[in-house]
């Protein structure tokens, strides 16, 4: 299977399961809570640098305490390869660093 094939629900429902991610039809999306407004963007931050190296960027919403990732190959228009592999990823650095899923 190509990385930029579209995946649905089905396809990833296993490999979500300890992420925090969830497939809500369009697009992967979770929401970490941190400790304070700094924690959250050290967490953004330690993403960015895996987003840069993986070319592939999530939307996100950053907030006090709270960094929220939505995933999609915009390039496709759907789920793809890519959207989970950088999930399970943000999911790891998200727990090195103590956030936990809301």
């Amino acid at each position: 299977m190509d990385k930029r094939t579209p995946l649905s629900r089905d396809d990833v429902a296993a490999e979500l399961e300890a992420t925090g991610f969830r497939h809500d039809g369009e697009r992967l999306t979770a929401e970490f809570r941190t400790a304070d407004f700094a924690s959250a963007v050290r967490l953004l931050d330690a993403v960015a640098v895996e987003a840069d190296a993986a070319n592939h960027h999530p939307d996100v919403k950053l907030g006090w305490g709270r960094v929220e990732f939505d995933l999609v190959s915009h390039d496709v228009g759907s789920v793809t390869r890519r959207d989970v592999e950088l999930a399970k990823r943000i999911a790891a650095i998200a727990g090195e660093q103590g956030a936990r899923v809301r």
